[in-house]
């Protein structure tokens, strides 16, 4: 049966305006200051797709025109050992990786394979133009896979130092290259090669939090969670870098409100940095919408010392109308931060309470539960949600894994004309 696309409109979510989407609108044109779009769908009622898999079981509620192959959900599960470890009763666990124990079959071990195969669908299938996306680990990872997947042209632009997560169970296709930022550099850097390189019309902005399909995407995990708990949870956890998932889930805890058979209460939202990048935790500290001042340098030599290197944004869409600090203030949410230490400690917790290896960001989101456990925070009988945004990765990787090497090693600092020339090399 051939997929019909999605029907939806966009609004302003700082005015309210309602438009249409020209197919990859990124923002309002008419906004009088920066503000995120929001998707509006048709479909008003929150009802899976039995008819489709993967993750486009819930095709009603993402901005897609068509369905890729080897697309997968995440996966909800209610918590015993670790619920009762931190006396919670009512403890569920939102996992996006690799563990087919409990059906998960997320090859890249990330949640960022719900972005991936989201914006990718957004993609019309005739599309000649190259998607760039940045990234700083996963997001790389999982795009890789879905365009390789699925032959969709792509320049994927990384910092060099976390080269290392660019591990696969099988050979990419030609279609994906890897621009790296050297050695030094951090996320923004490769932001700033990717931002240049889509001042040539060949190439197209991916548009990270601003892609309605990206956020949209990340959402499907709250809907994985009311699936199995049959009402909207009382508090959502979730380690940020640059909190694009916490909008998301908030985004979609509206629009189950407006469903209303699902509860009208907004969860909790509580987000979790490593520490010392705590760029987010402490604007929000500050009680400061703006973010507290960090120099580039400070940037880099506290992503480098960090083990979650992939919350490491030092210009995250935390103040934008529709960002972060909104979704915080709207649902009454708060930050924590985890030293290293702590997350080592919840990592090793996890893997002999749950039975299953997670990434450092995720073991972020586990520490700032247990602190809020401890402060009282959320209470023992809440229905509470805890978003594993990575792990199995042991068990994907037993068999070998293959990694992908930089195609060009670039610097940011040079003109755009010399990294558009050199990049397009690659696809001659």
């Amino acid at each position: 049966m051939k997929f019909k696309p999605t029907k939806y409109q966009l609004t302003n979510v700082l005015t309210g305006r309602v438009f249409a989407d020209e197919g990859w609108t990124l923002a309002d044109p008419q906004t009088p200051s920066p503000s995120l779009v929001r998707a509006v769908y048709e479909t008003r009622l929150f009802e899976p797709r039995e008819d489709l898999k993967g993750l486009y079981r819930y095709a009603q509620w993402l901005p897609i025109c068509r369905t890729l192959k080897r697309s997968h959900a995440p996966v909800t599960y209610k918590s015993k050992g670790l619920a009762q470890f931190l006396g919670l009763e009512n403890l569920y666990i939102t996992f996006s990786g690799y563990w087919p124990k409990i059906g998960a079959k997320m090859e890249t071990c990330s949640f960022k394979e719900t972005e991936a195969f989201s914006v990718c669908a957004r993609l019309p299938k005739k599309d000649k133009r190259i998607l760039v996306v940045q990234s700083a680990g996963n997001t790389a990872r999982a795009f890789a896979r879905v365009c390789s997947d699925n032959d969709i042209p792509i320049v994927i632009c990384i910092p060099l130092d976390n080269i290392r997560d660019m591990w696969f169970l099988s050979k990419l296709k030609p279609c994906v290259k890897v621009v790296a930022a050297p050695n030094g550099c951090d996320y923004f850097d490769a932001i700033t090669l990717g931002n240049k390189l889509c001042q040539d019309p060949r190439f197209r902005a991916e548009g990270g939090a601003t892609n309605v399909a990206r956020r949209d995407g990340m959402g499907t995990t709250v809907l994985s969670a009311v699936e199995k708990i049959g009402s909207i949870p009382d508090a959502y956890f979730q380690a940020v870098g640059s909190g694009t998932g916490a909008i998301a889930a908030w985004e979609n805890n509206l629009r189950l409100i407006d469903d209303g058979r699902f509860g009208k209460h907004k969860m909790k939202i509580f987000c979790s940095q490593n520490t010392p990048f705590t760029l987010m935790y402490d604007s929000w500290k500050a009680d400061s919408r703006d973010l507290v001042p960090l120099t580039p340098e400070e940037s880099r030599r506290n992503a480098e010392v960090i083990l979650a290197k992939v919350l490491s944004n030092r210009k995250p869409p935390y103040s934008i109308a529709g960002g972060l600090f909104d979704a915080m203030k709207d649902t009454g949410g708060d930050f924590f931060k985890a030293t290293n230490d702590q997350i080592v400690y919840w990592m090793l917790q996890f893997f002999n309470l749950e039975g299953v290896d997670i990434f450092p960001a995720a073991a972020s989101a586990v520490s700032a539960l247990s602190d809020a456990v401890k402060e009282g925070k959320v209470k023992p009988t809440d229905n509470i949600m805890l978003n594993i945004t990575g792990g199995g990765m042991i068990n994907a990787t037993k068999k070998g894994f293959h990694l992908k090497e930089a195609d060009l090693v670039l610097s940011p600092d040079l003109p755009a004309e010399e990294i558009i020339a050199q990049v397009n090399k690659l696809f001659k």
